[in-house]
């Protein structure tokens, strides 16, 4: 059985989560708490070293370390329904959106929340090594956040969709990266029309209730 490492609280296994709902993509679920630092532990860092959720291990035991990697896998082995793309073009806007989703969206939610709460003390990164804060990147990311909502509101004045005329993977990023953005007091959703009307179109898939 495909195994999904997940913490619920947490947007980046969220987001395979949802891929995996999207997809029909069977598999059981093993959480590990990040509040108690079970990423840090021995028996999870045996699972993955870099003490990272999500991770999926698949049923050859391959373990997928990251959200690129499960997406790349899960549209190769689920094509249907397609959330990379189908045409080159649409793989292409695709990929190029939900990187730049990622680089100006979570990241600047990350940099604003993990160099400035008080939880976050000594774990300014995710991962194995520890980091201290930077307050002065809190304040960035906040800019940088900001910043990335007007250029998605804007984007989505006349969209249904981040990318292409239909739901993708793009999509699925977005949603997160609004929602995750509440932990540092911006609701994207409510500050911007577009985002907003889009936001709850997206509320009608079952899979963001996850």
């Amino acid at each position: 059985m495909i195994t999904l490492y997940d913490f619920p609280r947490a947007p980046s296994p969220r987001r395979a989560r949802v891929l995996l709902a999207e997809k029909g993509i069977p598999h059981e679920t093993v959480i590990v708490d990040l509040a108690q630092q079970e990423q840090l532990g021995e028996a999870f860092r045996a699972i993955n070293p870099r003490c990272t959720v999500p991770a999926l291990r698949l049923d050859d035991g391959t373990v997928l370390t990251d959200n690129a990697g499960i997406a790349a896998w899960a549209e190769a082995a689920y094509p249907e329904p397609p959330l990379l793309g189908v045409t080159p073009i649409e793989k292409a806007e695709i990929a190029s959106w939900n990187a730049r989703i990622e680089q100006e969206g979570f990241y600047a939610v990350a940099e604003a929340m993990r160099n400035s709460a008080p939880a976050m003390k000594g774990r300014a990164l995710t991962g194995a090594v520890d980091y201290e804060q930077i307050p002065e990147l809190a304040e960035r990311g906040l800019a940088r956040l900001g910043h990335f909502f007007e250029m998605l509101d804007a984007h989505l004045a006349d969209r249904a969709f981040v990318a292409t005329d239909r739901f993708s993977l793009a999509d699925i990023s977005a949603v997160i990266v609004t929602d995750f953005a509440r932990v540092v007091r911006l609701k994207a959703a409510e500050e911007f029309a577009h985002i907003g009307k889009w936001r709850a179109h997206m509320a009608e898939r079952p899979s963001f209730s996850l």
